[in-house]
């Protein structure tokens, strides 16, 4: 009876916490089902990235509408790539534009100017995380 009562109340906080949104991600409280907004943020702005130290986002990429440094601006970056290439959801389209950047090359810039080596360098969480926060960035 003893061993019942506690295998019923293991049983009951299991499913009191699934209920309650208990044991989530990390990504829980960014708002985002994708990665860290926060980390995502800090990890753009880093001058560079991965073991490698290729240069970051920041260093070829404004936040400023209409500002071009190397790459296309990023201040709209989650509108843009909703409709960037058909059937592709904005998530999808920016995850590819990391991992494979020559995959798509954006109208008036050149293939191979972005490194390659993201897809290798940054964890799957680093990605996860950029691409939450390209999420946030819809122009306004």
């Amino acid at each position: 009876m003893r061993k019942t009562m506690i295998i019923l109340l293991v049983v009951l906080s299991m499913l009191l916490l699934v209920a309650c949104g208990g044991g989530g991600s990390e990504t829980a409280d960014t708002g985002s089902s994708v990665g860290n907004v926060a980390n995502g943020k800090k990890l753009f702005e880093q001058a560079t990235i991965g073991s490698a130290n290729a240069a970051g986002c920041v260093t070829c990429h404004s936040l400023e509408p209409g500002v071009t440094l190397t790459g296309p601006s990023q201040s709209d970056v989650a509108v843009r790539a909703a409709g960037r290439v058909p059937g592709m959801s904005a998530e999808d389209y920016i995850h590819q534009s990391i991992v494979e950047p020559n995959a798509y090359i954006v109208e008036g810039f050149d293939a191979g100017v972005m490194p390659q080596t993201y897809g290798a360098e940054l964890t799957d969480t680093q990605i996860n995380d950029l691409v939450a926060y390209f999420l946030t960035l819809d122009g306004k």
